[in-house]
């Protein structure tokens, strides 16, 4: 085999090992479909994951009562703009999980109630979209 034949058959060799690569959106999904975050289900677990963290920080706020009655309907919702995926509503839940008890005191504050980054699924803007000013 000629020197110039091995050059090009290395050069196509790197390109296929290097050249190989994830396509857009595989990354950090592990093949799954992107499939959007049920509502209700949502709802349901935030719930239960809010009422957890209620008692074991020992929060007493009227979301964290809410939280922890069966009765007492969730408060969860986004705009009907919104479409979160499934794997938003996990990395949320993740990070309610991992929250220190001061973070949590915040999410559930009767005052002002804050929400971790990870929950942020959609900037609450009216559904004409944002006005002049606020972005």
């Amino acid at each position: 085999m000629s020197v110039r034949r091995r050059e090009l058959a290395l050069c196509a060799v790197l390109a296929l090992v290097f050249g190989a690569a994830p396509t857009v959106g595989d990354v950090g999904s592990c093949g799954d479909q992107a499939s959007s975050l049920d509502l209700a289900t949502f709802r349901a677990e935030r719930k239960a994951v809010d009422c957890a963290r209620c008692t074991q920080c020992g929060l007493t706020t009227s979301a964290c009562a809410a939280a922890c009655n069966p009765r007492a309907p969730s408060t969860v919702s986004w705009p009907s703009t919104c479409y979160p995926l499934q794997h938003d509503g996990v990395v949320c839940i993740d990070a309610l999980e991992a929250a220190s008890c001061a973070d949590y005191a915040s999410y559930v504050s009767d005052d002002a109630p804050t929400l971790p980054t990870e929950c942020d699924f959609c900037h609450l803007f009216p559904e004409t979209g944002p006005g002049v000013g606020d972005l």
